[in-house]
């Protein structure tokens, strides 16, 4: 269990805003005709929607570096999920941060097409997203530790940090880097390809070895006095929390395509594992600090992203008792959190 306060900013990421460009390629490297429009996207992006599904705009947040070039239709849907939750620095001199995620086939590759801006904790002082209660920061384990360094030097102010390794540094050599922060961070969140690439299993992930890899991490000594939380998140495999007080659990997604039923609601897996932190950093306020619990709500967020190429969308309708809800994709999230305690306790039944 971790502590939450009730006011204030809850959930803040160091991820960056990027607008993505798309181009498609067949495993020879001939164009295969499909385009698709440029698309928000970014990290810090997909983690504070992640959070916002669950919390008021004003509670969560992110900066983001606006160039001369910031599209209108981009500014709308940005706004339409709350202008209070973006805290934009404007930038007349240069453009927006794009990336181009170019496909061969199913491998995907990935660059950035303009200079990136980095984000820091600095950066948040005096600021309306100053001393957030949950930091997110997606980087290489040198740049964790200059960050985890610059939230130390601020006075009052200690975070639950949910550290998500940046993809391209997931290697071995990067792991004694690694280990040195480890006691330093909250929730160490790789994803299942990553963590065995870190940890030099170079196999396919399977429930087994994705355990095996978290204990090795835990092991190494996660959060102070290694009190912290490993969540590996594995796809459609789920997501595997393990803690040293409280050990194991499998969490599935909300989605699950092994039988094909829900295959068709499964149309873009981009941003799904940083929202996926979002939606656990809210989930730890909704749940009293329950790192297990607040993975469920982790999974619900992952699952609306899922549904379609870029961010969901953000409706409100008014209920029989006049109030007026927020639904996401046309949906609930706490009718999916039903939905999904009501498998895990299915689960647990037969087992």
């Amino acid at each position: 269990m971790y502590p939450v306060k009730q006011d204030g900013i809850h959930f803040a990421s160091l991820g960056m805003f990027i607008i993505d460009e798309f181009a498609y390629c067949d495993e020879d490297g001939n164009p295969t005709g499909r385009t698709l429009p440029p698309q928000i996207g970014g990290g810090g992006t997909y983690a504070s929607i992640g959070a916002r599904i669950w919390l008021p705009a004003a509670t969560v947040g992110m900066i983001i570096d606006r160039g001369h070039d910031f599209p209108d239709e981009t500014q709308k849907k940005l706004d339409s999920y709350g202008k209070d939750m973006w805290l934009f620095r404007d930038h007349s001199d240069r453009g927006t941060t794009r990336a181009l995620n170019s496909y061969k086939g199913d491998t995907r590759g990935f660059a950035y097409l303009t200079p990136r801006i980095r984000i820091t904790p600095r950066d948040l002082a005096n600021t309306k997203l100053a001393r957030p209660f949950t930091l997110h920061f997606i980087c290489s384990p040198s740049r964790a530790a200059s960050i985890l360094s610059e939230v130390q030097e601020e006075t009052l102010w200690n975070p639950i940090t949910i550290y998500e390794p940046i993809p391209d540094r997931c290697i071995p050599e990067e792991l004694p880097a690694m280990t040195k922060i480890l006691p330093f961070v909250t929730i160490l969140s790789p994803n299942a390809e990553e963590a065995l690439s870190l940890l030099s299993m170079p196999h396919s992930p399977t429930k087994a070895l994705i355990e095996q890899a978290a204990h090795r991490f835990l092991d190494f000594g996660v959060g102070v006095e290694g009190h912290g939380c490993v969540i590996i998140r594995s796809g459609a495999l789920g997501a595997f929390v393990t803690t040293r007080e409280r050990g194991d659990q499998w969490v599935d997604a909300f989605w699950e395509n092994d039988k094909g039923q829900n295959a068709h609601r499964i149309v873009d897996v981009t941003g799904a594992g940083n929202s996926f932190l979002g939606g656990l950093a809210a989930g730890l306020l909704s749940a009293g600090g329950d790192v297990y619990e607040g993975t469920l709500y982790a999974t619900v967020s992952a699952s609306f992203i899922v549904e379609q190429e870029g961010l969901p969308i953000l409706t409100y309708k008014t209920i029989n008792s006049g109030e007026v809800i927020e639904e996401w994709n046309g949906d609930s999230p706490e009718r999916r959190l039903k939905e999904l305690h009501r498998r895990m306790q299915k689960v647990t039944s037969t087992q």
